[in-house]
């Protein structure tokens, strides 16, 4: 049996709980969060212990009962970094809801408190873990559609401003945190989904060449300092791919991924859902015409792969497989999969993209970063 801690019991914090049931083995030791009302709600709903505060919570010296292993930071993201720091600096392992740190200077803080302390120091999102990247990974490894050339993917969430979502409640009731949303960004709260997806296929970005802007412009009307509501970025591989990725809360709902490659597209429909089907489509010639297929066929893994969550809003995300993934790798005494290379280089080629505006021009990453391996499960065998 393995221990969570969590700091911050917001919008999120449920759709975490919901996920870590379908891991048993999994305890939640304690929750912590500031604003009292919110954190009686969340404990009350969930059936979780309360901590009096962060410093019980980590069970520093002089505090009593069973530490956590691993700490999931789900705080707003402008908490993230001095959170996820005070959680290392008690030797704790984190992983941290997206991004690392808003400021590229203290995530490379944070890197290097992990790297000293040899601690893990992971973030979200955690869906290139699931079974829907893994085939598509799979089928990638496996040359389905000869040399990877060219990937268009899409992260528009349709015309957001203009939802109902004040209305808008997590399971214990916390409301969608639209301040923060529209504060942070959709490419800091989205771009994470693919760029995970697109770094574990196809390594480390060397350069990203992308433009922001922010296009309505009174989503606070008490604020008017929002993020971009609209971002394009190409991406530039080490490996030689090249990837145009577009967030934006303007256009119609669209999270296609496509993958063009010589001999071939390997296609999926929608990164928030786990079991996504994965197909490939094939290109031929007819006469003296070329030929996409009209026709797909779906790659299929044929071992049980993850544990699965029902449709909660707009996802079917299994929120818990980078907390899970963790607790195993410390278990089993291995090299984590969500390592602190892979956190650090997501959020460079995030920020790239989020803090781009229209004037900058090419940007060369400074971070690089090893592809964690398969899971044990990604495979055709039978």
């Amino acid at each position: 049996m393995s221990n969570i801690s969590i700091i911050g019991t917001g919008f999120v914090a449920d759709l975490y709980m919901r996920s870590l049931q379908t891991f048993p083995d999994i305890k939640i030791l304690k929750a912590f969060d500031q604003d009292s009302q919110r954190l009686d709600a969340f404990a009350k709903f969930w059936g979780v212990t309360k901590a009096a505060s962060i410093d019980e919570l980590l069970a520093k010296s002089g505090d009593h009962g069973d530490a956590p292993d691993l700490v999931l930071n789900l705080t707003n993201p402008g908490s993230h970094f001095a959170v996820s720091k005070a959680c290392l600096e008690a030797g704790r392992h984190v992983y941290s809801e997206k991004p690392l740190a808003v400021k590229m200077a203290d995530a490379f803080a944070l890197h290097q408190i992990a790297t000293e302390k040899n601690l893990i120091l992971a973030s979200a999102p955690c869906s290139y873990l699931s079974e829907a990247a893994q085939t598509l990974w799979l089928a990638v490894r496996q040359n389905r559609i000869g040399k990877p050339l060219l990937v268009y993917a899409e992260l528009d969430d349709d015309f957001i401003t203009q939802a109902p979502y004040r209305k808008w409640l997590s399971e214990s009731g916390a409301p969608w945190p639209y301040r923060d949303e529209f504060k942070v960004g959709c490419t800091l709260e989205h771009a994470g989904y693919y760029l995970t997806w697109l770094i574990m296929i196809f390594g480390s970005v060397e350069k990203v060449v992308a433009a922001s802007a922010e296009l309505v412009k009174s989503k606070l009307p008490e604020c008017a300092n929002t993020a971009p509501d609209f971002s394009c970025a190409t991406l530039f591989f080490k490996s030689g791919v090249v990837a145009r990725l577009t967030c934006g809360i303007i256009a119609p709902h669209n999270h296609s991924l496509r993958i063009y490659g010589e001999n071939g597209i390997l296609e999926v429909d929608e990164c928030w859902n786990n079991n996504a089907k994965v197909k490939l489509r094939k290109r031929f010639t007819v006469r003296r015409r070329l030929i996409n297929s009209p026709l797909t066929t779906r790659i299929k893994l044929a071992k049980s792969t993850h544990p699965k969550v029902g449709r909660r809003g707009a996802a079917s995300m299994n929120f818990a497989l980078g907390p899970a993934e963790i607790l195993q790798a410390i278990s089993d005494g291995r090299d984590c999969r969500a390592s602190a290379d892979f956190a650090l280089h997501l959020n460079e080629v995030t920020l790239a993209i989020q803090n781009a505006k229209d004037e900058t021009g090419v940007q060369t990453m400074k971070t690089t970063c090893s592809q964690p391996l398969p899971m044990p499960w990604a495979t055709l065998d039978s």
